[in-house]
């Protein structure tokens, strides 16, 4: 078969160490193990330039492959991303090589598919807007506390509000925790558009406040709060990120 990468390696991929295989025509020891450790995944990069190296194939195993790939690629490596089941479905494997040296011989006659890698910038974007969507599900989760806490006290706040989270909700909340617990003060929150009648909202705001409820409700609120803080944080860098890639993609006008 023709060669398609001659200066090509594998790397497989571990939690606590990385397998790397070139060509027997390289060095003495073909096949060499690092650990994954930042040092060593730099180490790896050196011996692979040693080496001659210009393309590494390595399996995408969960996310142990994403430090090894940013380094590698750093160095100027052509890093090839491929699918696990992809490489081991190929006929023709002896049962005496390794996972690596498998890599590098396939990857050597042209026989593995890059999988889809997102650009650098593109791929910043995406792992803070994945932040940012584990944060809104931490800040549903202790919503879900606080109304949990309200319910233990009969204060029966999700009945006449459409979203305990809102602005009467919040505020109605922030005033039972600072010892606010008389009905008819706390229905003064209420939105001015609100269709519930007051004398609904002062029997729904009626509870059997008990220290431990109270307790659990004060720091699921200081928690939506600190929740709300780094959304904010997160939503200014994913605001200056898509300004910087509109500004890359912005075609300058003719004079």
């Amino acid at each position: 078969m023709p060669v398609v990468h001659p200066n090509a390696a594998g790397v497989d991929i571990g939690s606590q160490f990385h397998v790397v295989a070139v060509s027997h025509d390289r060095t003495d020891e073909p096949v060499k193990t690092f650990k994954s450790f930042t040092g060593d995944l730099h180490a790896m990069a050196h011996w692979l330039k040693c080496c001659g190296i210009e393309t590494i194939a390595m399996e995408s195993t969960g996310v142990y492959w994403i430090p090894a790939f940013e380094i590698l690629e750093s160095y100027g490596f052509e890093v090839f991303l491929v699918n696990a089941r992809e490489a081991k479905n190929v006929p023709g494997r002896k049962t005496d090589i390794n996972d690596a040296q498998w890599l590098q011989r396939l990857h050597r006659f042209g026989l593995l598919r890059a999988s889809f890698h997102l650009s650098s910038n593109i791929s910043e974007l995406r792992a803070y807007l994945r932040q940012r969507e584990r944060l809104l599900d931490y800040k549903a989760s202790h919503i879900q506390h606080m109304q949990k806490a309200m319910m233990q006290m009969n204060v029966q706040l999700h009945h006449v509000v459409s979203d305990i989270a809102g602005r009467t909700g919040i505020d109605i909340i922030r005033a039972i925790v600072a010892g606010q617990h008389d009905p008819k003060e706390l229905v003064k929150f209420r939105n001015i558009r609100c269709q519930i009648p007051v004398e609904v909202m002062i029997d729904a705001l009626t509870g059997n406040y008990k220290a431990e409820h109270l307790f659990a409700l004060k720091q699921s609120l200081e928690l939506v709060d600190f929740y709300v803080e780094q959304l904010k944080a997160c939503d200014q860098v994913i605001e200056s990120k898509l300004k910087q890639l509109q500004e890359m993609v912005e075609v300058p006008k003719k004079p």
